[in-house]
């Protein structure tokens, strides 16, 4: 099946105070795919991941976004269209509803109690817990919450920062299959910043590396050969961090 490209960005940089966090990157993410998007720390991952969002400007060079320049979106347009997920899953004060309801309210629509539900269900979580304050939930409950919060707008792109490095094995396990879940089923195209190489190329369809703020590798995952991982090697041996 040929996936249409979700994604594109040609000719990425990025400068601040004079100092090159990226350095012209090009490349493409399709629909229903997860790329991996590892590296050192300071290698300008998160950078790049926030220019998806629009919450940073590249200083040169194109984002387009469903075959929209990106910058010729609205910010609330954009984030409708362009979902994020963070590794402390921020929540509002209030109730798991609440948190549910808020795109709607930030849009002057109503979200239903039944609509809520079918979210909760969606990524693992009882009907009970739509009354439940949020921020007694555990770790990853708060995460299953964010994700649910997010899928609320039906995204067209996922973005994922280090999502599960504070959850314990079992959930950790738990939300990579999720968001295959979400992937896969709704035909999302997910990029995933992670600090841990293996789980990365477990989970993912391909695999990004930046390094000094250039790409050093991007392939498919079941490609990857003994070259592609003496470029990995570096990371194998405690972990890539953001």
């Amino acid at each position: 099946m040929k996936r249409q490209t979700t994604v594109e960005f040609e000719h990425i940089t990025f400068t601040r105070e004079g100092e090159a966090i990226l350095r012209n990157i090009s490349g493409n993410f399709k629909e229903g795919t997860i790329t991996a998007l590892i590296g050192p720390s300071g290698s300008g991952k998160t950078t790049f991941l926030k220019m998806l969002n629009g919450l940073l400007s590249p200083t040169s060079g194109t984002i387009t976004i469903l075959n929209k320049r990106i910058d010729e979106y609205n910010p609330i347009e954009l984030r409708t269209k362009v979902g994020i997920a963070l590794q402390d899953a921020p929540v509002i004060r209030g109730t798991v509803f609440e948190n549910l309801a808020l795109p709607y309210l930030l849009k002057g629509k109503t979200f239903t109690k039944e609509q809520a539900k079918e979210f909760l269900q969606y990524v693992g979580l009882d009907d009970s817990f739509i009354y439940r304050d949020a921020s007694d939930l555990s770790g990853g409950q708060r995460q299953r919450l964010s994700l649910a919060r997010t899928l609320v707008n039906e995204p067209k792109v996922l973005l994922l920062d280090e999502i599960t490095s504070a959850l314990d094995p079992t959930a950790t396990s738990e939300i990579e299959q999720l968001i295959k879940k979400i992937t896969y089923e709704r035909h999302v195209t997910t990029v995933w910043i992670t600090h841990n190489i293996r789980q990365a190329l477990s989970i993912s369809d391909n695999i990004m590396l930046i390094d000094s703020g250039k790409i050093t590798l991007f392939a498919p995952t079941d490609s990857l050969t003994d070259k592609h991982y003496e470029i990995l090697a570096p990371f194998l041996h405690g972990g890539a961090q953001s």
